[in-house]
């Protein structure tokens, strides 16, 4: 069997047994503006990030089979390391510039799989866009693929306590309208792409 076809097998197995479950039951998920988001070609859905939840919820509600770019460590976290695995994640090392990890995530956007990427490169305590990287920006310029904001509600909070008994917060994922990717790759023009996506996705957070 063709190891891509494999690896969608996989990825629709773990997210339609493992990962629906939890975003359905326990985390009450919803999606608003399942309309912005491409039907067939390629394209980097760029995120806010808040919980190490987020790639597996993220995937399983877009419907979309995404690549995210994971920092490595997060492949050594039982089960979890086995989920973001199996739905196609690579490892980054953090504060790395990896001429690997560019590599694959090109190859993966030239067979026309997505790619997922936490904008500001690890998670907010505040769950929302605060110092964006320009590295979407400047994988979208070298492809030419579309930028797909999204926003995860709640996720950095997603338990709470009360007399030790657990409450779940309701996850709310929004998509908004598709950013055209940079038409160069000059400063400026990815400072203002990424922008961009900071304030569509901090709008759609509200």
């Amino acid at each position: 069997m063709d190891n891509d076809i494999f690896q969608k097998l996989i990825y629709q197995l773990v997210s339609k047994v493992f990962v629906l479950p939890i975003y359905k039951f326990v985390f009450k998920g919803h999606l608003i503006g399942r309309e912005n988001i491409p039907k067939k070609n390629s394209f980097i859905m760029v995120s806010n990030h808040g919980s190490l939840l987020d790639p597996p919820l993220l995937g399983h509600a877009l419907g979309r089979n995404i690549s995210f770019m994971a920092k490595a460590e997060l492949f050594k976290i039982p089960f979890l390391g086995f989920v973001i695995k199996a739905c196609g994640a690579y490892p980054v090392k953090r504060g790395i510039a990896d001429k690997n990890t560019i590599k694959t995530a090109c190859k993966k956007l030239s067979k026309n799989n997505c790619i997922g990427i936490f904008i500001d490169g690890t998670r907010q305590k505040n769950g929302r866009v605060n110092k964006p990287k320009q590295g979407a920006a400047l994988l979208a310029f070298k492809n030419q693929k579309l930028l797909l904001p999204v926003a995860i509600v709640n996720s950095n909070r997603l338990v709470r306590f009360k007399f030790f008994i657990p409450f779940f917060s309701k996850i709310v994922i929004k998509v908004g309208t598709p950013v055209q990717p940079p038409q160069s790759s000059s400063k400026d023009e990815l400072k203002y792409v990424t922008m961009q996506l900071k304030d569509n996705i901090n709008n759609l957070i509200g």
